[in-house]
């Protein structure tokens, strides 16, 4: 059974809470990814991601003036690098997310998407191959 250890990778975002939607639309879509880490002096307090900034543009807000703290997940829910394929899938889909932020205590080693989960759980384990 796979873990998010082996799916994780530390090529994330981060940005600040102060951050216009603009500016992270600016960078989610140069770097191709759903979901940004939100970090305030060097602490993770939330996640933004695409849905969030489709909730803001559905607002009529403006994104050169909207922020990041006013969209974001506040608190997210996280999973640990040890966690199964399984579990994070079940979590996801439980919950309706798209995007899990994998942490080592206080640590964020990274992003995972379902997709990539979903992708790891169909990979044939070791000893099948």
């Amino acid at each position: 059974m796979g873990t998010l250890a082996e799916i994780v990778t530390p090529n994330f975002i981060t940005v600040a809470p102060e951050d216009t939607l603009g500016e992270v639309a600016e960078r989610m879509t140069s770097q191709n990814t759903g979901a940004v880490v939100v970090k305030d002096f060097g602490r993770m307090i939330g996640i933004l991601t695409e849905r969030d900034m489709l909730r803001a543009m559905a607002a009529r807000v403006h994104t050169s003036d909207a922020r990041v703290r006013g969209w974001m997940t506040a608190d997210p829910m996280t999973a640990t690098a040890d966690m199964t394929f399984d579990d994070a899938a079940q979590v996801m889909l439980d919950n309706g997310f798209r995007h899990l932020p994998v942490v080592d205590g206080s640590n964020v080693l990274g992003i995972v998407s379902l997709r990539r989960v979903m992708g790891g759980r169909r990979r044939p384990a070791p000893e099948a191959v």
